[in-house]
């Protein structure tokens, strides 16, 4: 059963060593990321999966490290070779800088069907015992001119109506085409966290977009 879930963004610049100066204009979306993974400790959860966009789907365990190298840092979590996505990378980051361990992660294709993506998270909520999930998810790059995907008229209301969705313990319905064509790499992940909304209450610890693209964090708990 879920008893709580977190959305993060991934940015590689949350991570302070790889922002240089520690791009201190993050410093409030750092603080909010660990209230929310806090929450996830506070539940008391048997299980903790990571959920993350990618461009290939696939599955690991505990032990899969992932590592920041093609964003020009020397950073690595976990021994090994790294094989996790940039999203699931700066997920175990987050946990482990709260003192936490997954139990396992899951990478969705960007281009999932909403279908696909809600039957995965039906799957990882129905694990025995108490299960938490922390979502990585980054919100529309479409937001003012300079942002990756430039400036798209729909990508304010659309962001908005996620962020109010999620504060409600809901995932709106987002189309796959449109979300790509705003620049949503979260739109996947987030439709894993849709297949089991519906019992917990959310709170918006974060909202807004520091770098043209939308960062929000959201923790929902019973």
């Amino acid at each position: 059963m879920l008893v709580a879930a977190a959305v993060c963004p991934h940015p590689p610049l949350l991570i302070p060593t790889l922002a240089g100066a520690a791009a201190p204009e993050l410093d409030g979306l750092r603080t909010a990321c660990s209230r929310a993974v806090g929450a996830l400790r506070d539940a008391r959860p048997d299980a903790i999966v990571v959920v993350g966009g990618a461009e290939r789907a696939g599955s690991y365990g505990a032990g899969a490290a992932g590592g920041l190298a093609p964003w020009g840092a020397d950073v690595r979590v976990g021994e090994g070779e790294p094989v996790l996505p940039l999203s699931l990378t700066i997920g175990r980051w987050l946990l482990e800088r709260e003192g936490l361990a997954a139990s396992e992660f899951h990478a969705v294709s960007f281009d999932a069907s909403a279908a696909t993506c809600a039957g995965l998270g039906v799957r990882l909520a129905a694990r025995p015992g108490r299960v938490a999930m922390l979502v990585m998810a980054d919100g529309s790059a479409c937001l003012t001119e300079k942002s990756p995907g430039y400036l798209d008229p729909r990508a304010r209301r659309y962001n908005a109506a996620i962020v109010e969705a999620l504060a409600a313990g809901e995932v709106p319905a987002l189309d796959p085409g449109e979300a790509a064509e705003l620049w949503v790499q979260g739109r996947a992940a987030l439709q894993v966290l849709g297949g089991v909304q519906g019992h917990l209450g959310g709170e918006v610890l974060y909202d807004a977009a520091p770098y043209g693209v939308g960062y929000f964090v959201v923790r929902w708990t019973e």
